[in-house]
């Protein structure tokens, strides 16, 4: 057809997220980008109908116009955001005007009710294992992007419809911790631990370790007093690793990093490895597969092995 290498992967990318998908689903298209302040006020809204919708067969989809240009160019996307209905691999309607939740609501109701879509009586309830999985990672950078409130909401859709769910669960936690709800994070997190099927799962292992570094928190006139104390004089540990804890249970967990690495260089066996646990712990809660932990464990690799 004349396409380029990264032009196929696009439109083999297209075909996977949103063309098949859509040949029994209604997959909503939403165009969008980083630096798009519309885009990221209108995605709360879309994700939390569209998983409220998801066992009518109703299935979000993201398209990033910076990262796939070739697959906007071709629905001609000329503003962000853009929203389309798909299904059978066609636009169906333009929902871009539909802004609040009611019209969003209104118009997919029409849409469901003209078109053959799986879902609704004698088809399987709830959302499939791939919509999960879809509408969690939406979460998890919610939470990496630093609004816990978005996270939070999202992870209690799939909840709701998951109960079972372990990630969600753990990361409905996380995001009430990062909300600063640490008592209902406890709470949360204590029936979780009384479920057998839940309690030994990796996910509610690592909710339970962000909730233990949460019991440090401070207002931001503390903070700024450990930083001090820890600047002042490096070769404090102690005050360095309050400062640590401190400034991991307020969301900065690159400081924390930097003062506990810098410990572990200074003197690796002080208090039997404090700073290197703390780490530890702090890479557990954050999850062994993210970027920033994969990323934070070379250099402490390097210090510990260089």
């Amino acid at each position: 057809m004349g396409l380029n290498i990264d032009e196929q992967k696009a439109v083999e990318r297209f075909r996977k997220d949103v063309v098949d998908p859509s040949q029994t689903h209604l997959v909503v298209l939403d165009f969008w980008a980083e630096w798009c302040g519309p885009c990221k006020a209108l995605a709360p809204m879309l994700e939390k109908v569209c998983a409220e919708y998801a066992d009518k067969g109703v299935i979000l989809a993201k398209i990033n116009v910076d990262e796939e240009p070739f697959i906007a160019g071709q629905f001609q996307v000329k503003s962000i955001p853009t929203v389309y209905a798909m299904f059978q691999g066609q636009p169906v309607a333009d929902l871009t005007s539909a802004r609040s939740e009611s019209q969003f609501k209104q118009v997919l109701d029409q849409l469901l009710s003209q078109l053959p879509i799986q879902g609704g009586e004698g088809a399987p309830q709830g959302p499939s294992e791939e919509e999960i999985a879809q509408f969690i990672a939406m979460g998890e950078q919610a939470l990496t992007e630093g609004d816990a409130q978005r996270a939070a909401g999202i992870f209690a859709q799939v909840v709701e419809c998951a109960n079972g769910n372990a990630t969600a669960q753990a990361g409905l936690v996380r995001a009430m911790i990062a909300l600063g709800q640490v008592d209902e994070a406890r709470q949360a997190l204590a029936a979780l631990e009384a479920e057998p099927s839940l309690a030994s799962d990796p996910a509610i292992t690592a909710a339970k370790a962000a909730l233990e570094l949460a019991g440090t928190q401070v207002d931001d006139g503390e903070l700024a007093g450990l930083k001090a104390a820890a600047e002042s004089d490096p070769s404090d540990m102690d005050a360095g690793l309050a400062y640590a804890e401190a400034a991991f249970a307020a969301g900065d967990r690159d400081a924390a990093a930097d003062t506990l690495l810098a410990m572990v260089e200074t003197d690796r066996e002080w208090n039997e490895g404090a700073a290197r646990t703390k780490l530890l712990q702090i890479f557990e809660a954050v999850g062994l597969e993210d970027a920033w932990v994969v990323s934070t464990r070379r250099r402490l690799s390097k210090i510990l092995f260089g």
